[in-house]
C-alpha cells in the first residue's frame, strides 16, 4: 500500500529523506503526504519530487500533497528493465481510487494520461506540465527536433553526441556548461537511458476530454517546441492554459505558478 503519512509536515519538509523511515512493500512505488485537504498528487518526470514540486510547499496550508516518488527514483524500488510511463501508469492506478486532483510534469505526464484515460471519473483534475507529446503537433521542425534530442539522449545516454546532450538538458532545465556533467546530472542521465521512449505513447485524450474532466495545461515559456505542445494539448483536452516563465522546463518553480494551481484546484474541487 501507499505511505501515508499520519501527522501535519512542515513546508521545510524533505520527503525524499524522510521516506526511507517509513516501512512499505518491496515492489511498491513510495508516496509521501505533507499537509491536509483534499489530495493532489504530484507526479515528477526525469527530476525527483523535490526538485519539481518544493516550490509548492506553501500548497499543504490547504491542501494535501502527495508525492509520488516514480520507480527507479528512492526510496521507490529501481524499474525492472527501465523507465516506462506504461509501468507508470500501472502504479497510479491504484492512487486514483480516492479520486485525487493530479498533477504532472513531463515524462510523469505520460504514465498519468494512461492511467487517467482508463479511469477519467478517478480524478478531480488534471494539470499537465510540459509533456513531450510531440505527435499532438506533426511536420513541426522545432518540435521534431525535440523529440529527435530527447530520443537521443533515452536511448545512448551519456554517450549521446556532447552538443546534443547538452542542448536537451538544457530544455530539460538542467544548468549544464561544456565541462563535465555534474554528477546528479550525469546520474539523471543514466536513469533516463533505456527509457520506453515518449514518440510511443499515444494516450486516450478524447476519453478524457469526453469525461469533462477539469484540465490545466502549463507551460514555461522557454522553448517554442514545449508551448506549440501545451497549446495543442490544451485543444485536445479542452482545457485552460497558462505560461509561466522564469524557471524554465521547472514550471513549478515559475512565479504565480502556486497561485494559478491554487486557483485552478479549487474552481475545480467538485
Amino acid at each position: 500500500m501507499p505511505l501515508r503519512s499520519g501527522k501535519r509536515e512542515t513546508a521545510s519538509h524533505d520527503p525524499e529523506r524522510r521516506a526511507p523511515l517509513c516501512s512499505r512493500p518491496v515492489d511498491d512505488v513510495v508516496v509521501v503526504r505533507t499537509g491536509s485537504g483534499p489530495e493532489v498528487l504530484l507526479v515528477h518526470g526525469g527530476a525527483g519530487p523535490r526538485t519539481t514540486w518544493g516550490a509548492l510547499s506553501a500548497l499543504a496550508d490547504r491542501w494535501t500533497l502527495a508525492h509520488v516518488h516514480r520507480r527507479g527514483y528512492p526510496p521507490s524500488p529501481a524499474p525492472r528493465t527501465g523507465q516506462d510511463y506504461e509501468v507508470d501508469a500501472q502504479d497510479l492506478a491504484p492512487l486514483l481510487v480516492g479520486r485525487p486532483h493530479v498533477v504532472a510534469h513531463s515524462y510523469g505526464a505520460l504514465g498519468t494520461l494512461v492511467a487517467v484515460a482508463a479511469a477519467p471519473g478517478s480524478v478531480r483534475s488534471l494539470t499537465l506540465i510540459e509533456p513531450p507529446l510531440a505527435f499532438l503537433v506533426p511536420d513541426d521542425p522545432e518540435v521534431a527536433r525535440l523529440q529527435r534530442l530527447g530520443d537521443a539522449v533515452l536511448t545512448h545516454g551519456v554517450d549521446t553526441d556532447p552538443a546534443e546532450l547538452r542542448e536537451f538538458l538544457r530544455l530539460a532545465g538542467a544548468v549544464v556548461d561544456d565541462g563535465p556533467l555534474p554528477g546528479e546530472v550525469a546520474a539523471g542521465v543514466r536513469r533516463a537511458h533505456g527509457a520506453r521512449l515518449p514518440g510511443q505513447a499515444r494516450p486516450r485524450l478524447d476519453l478524457i476530454r469526453r469525461a469533462r474532466v477539469p484540465v490545466l495545461v502549463a507551460s514555461g515559456d522557454h522553448a517554442a517546441a514545449h508551448e506549440r505542445i501545451c497549446d495543442a494539448l490544451a485543444v485536445a483536452l479542452d482545457g485552460e492554459r497558462a505560461v509561466h516563465p522564469g524557471a524554465g522546463h521547472f514550471v513549478a518553480a515559475a512565479p504565480g505558478f502556486a497561485a494559478r494551481l491554487d486557483t485552478f484546484l479549487r474552481t475545480s474541487a467538485n
